[in-house]
Order: structure tokens, then sequence, then C-alpha cells
């Protein structure tokens, strides 16, 4: 399969269960909503070194928030249902709580499993919060120097997906990486997806473990490092000098798919030999994404 000149490899995308929520953050502006979401999901690329997997979902007209002021989606993600409320709890305090004019909403107000996340939250207001029940469900209302932060005291929690995943084979690094911002773009705002990694990209792609050291959970994924091309056991074919992944996480395989369906057509363009994934021979996660069957 070729699009665009761009051969499509004959692989999958091997992703895994996680746990999932979104959050809807407002302000007065979208400065504001943005400024908080931002931080909020600072440090969150992937729960190997950050414990949760975090990023912007989309950004929220007035019509499509609670309180209608603009506003941004986010999803957080974790590897169980223990570390998410503890990841919510922590990040929502010292980043949406401390920022001016926000709020702070459950974007999964459907789902069955909830989470206390604003009722651990209200204990902040020292005995000075107040709340309120509306529609069926309970709002806290803390008190800040500015006014007061608002937050639903619970946020629904669903079985979601982490690691969908592509590679971007180009001849070298210009190519590689205008590929890549491509994909982004044409990914971005997309829903029930995030890019976790800065800007969307990773480039130091990683393999379970190590073959030297043996308390590393990861480390650098030889196999698609064209720098090592002669001295590892490489999966870098001739003439390829520079290789980028896009990393999904989502609220469930076919936000995924469609996502992956949409970067990788972007990211065919000159410049790029391959598209290609990474997977450990569907071992470790439940979650196959085959390129072909998803460009067909």
């Amino acid at each position: 399969m070729k699009i665009n000149g761009v051969a499509i490899d004959d692989t999958f995308a091997e992703a895994f269960t996680m746990r999932v929520a979104r959050l809807i953050i407002t302000g007065r502006n979208p400065k504001w909503a943005r400024e908080a979401a931002v931080k909020l999901t600072g440090f969150a690329t992937s729960v190997i070194g950050c414990k949760c997997e975090a990023g912007i979902e989309r950004e929220l007209p007035e019509s499509a928030t609670p309180d209608g002021r603009p506003g941004v989606s986010v999803l957080f993600l974790t590897m169980d249902k223990e570390s998410l409320p503890q990841q919510l709890i922590v990040r929502i305090g010292q980043t949406v709580l401390t920022c001016p004019t926000t709020a702070c909403f459950d974007g999964l107000p459907d789902v069955p499993d909830r989470l206390a996340v604003g009722k651990a939250l209200r204990v902040f207001g020292d005995g000075f919060q107040a709340s309120k029940v509306i529609g069926g469900k309970r709002y806290w209302r803390l008190p800040v120097m500015e006014g007061e932060f608002l937050v639903e005291e619970t946020f629904g929690m669903q079985k979601g997906v982490g690691g969908g995943n592509f590679l971007i084979l180009a001849g070298d690094a210009d190519a590689a990486l205008a590929a890549a911002e491509a994909a982004v773009l044409a990914m971005t705002n997309l829903p029930g997806v995030i890019l976790p990694f800065p800007g969307g990209v990773v480039r130091s792609g990683s393999k379970v473990g190590s073959k030297r050291y043996r308390n590393m959970i990861a480390t650098t994924n030889d196999a698609f490092d064209p720098t090592l091309r002669a001295i590892t056991e490489s999966q870098v074919p001739a003439g390829v000098n520079s290789v980028l992944e896009i990393v999904l996480d989502g609220t469930d395989a076919p936000a995924i798919e469609a996502a992956m369906r949409a970067g990788i057509r972007a990211a065919c363009r000159p410049g790029v030999q391959g598209i290609t994934a990474g997977n450990y021979g569907g071992k470790l996660g439940p979650h196959h994404f085959h390129l072909r069957k998803i460009m067909a």
C-alpha cells in the first residue's frame, strides 16, 4: 500500500487499556482557560516517568461548556483506577484552583464510575466552602482571594486506550519534522484523542526494558535509530536518516483509529519514505491498530 508515494508498512500499533477522565476547564476568556489547561497537563507525556498521560483534547466555545464561558477539554489517563483520582486531585489543586477566573467540570457525566475529586478539593476552603446541587449534580464553591473557585464534586472515569502510534521514516530531519507537524495539525481538535508528547511528537522512541541495564523500565528504541544502523539489529530502511513517532491516547479505539487515519494521510508527503508502527509482537497490549486496515 502506498499513499502519495509513501509506503505503508504491513504492521500494527500496539496499545494498552488505561483509565481516562475528561475535564472541562472554563475561564473568563480563552486565555485563562488555556493557561490552566497547559499547566494541568504539564509533565504528563508518559506513564513511564510521569505516572500519567494528559493533554488538551480541544478548545470549546461558550455554547459547549457548563457555565457558558470559553473552555478547554482535557483528557487524563493512568494505568489503574487508584492513581487517576490521586493525580487529578493534586494537579487540579495546584494548577486550576490557582489560576484566575477558572472553574472545573466533569466531561464524562454519564459514566457511572465516579471519582470524588471536587469533594477532596473542597477542604481547601477550610470550612468556608459551600455546596449546591443543580440538576442532580453537586458543585463546590471554594473561596479564593479573587472570588471563588467552582468545581464539580465528582468526575467520571472510564476505560480508555493509551499508546496508539505510528512512525514516520524520512530521508532527513527536515522532512521528518515537516511530516510530523502536518500529522499533528490534522489530528488537533479531533474528539476523544490527545497527543501527550511535546508538540505531539516523540523523537526518543522507547522499547521495553534494556539490553544492558537491569533496572531500566524503558530504553532507546535502537531498532529505529538511524545512527545505530551499523551496530544494532536495525529496522531502518536504506535511505532513511530520521525517524519521528506520533503517540496517541484516547477515550476508545474508534477515536484512535480516526485520528491515526487523518495523521498518517497528512504525514505522507515529500521526503517521507515510509510509515510504520511500534509493537511488541502483540503480547503486551490488547489493542492492535493495523495500519493498512485503518488506511483502507
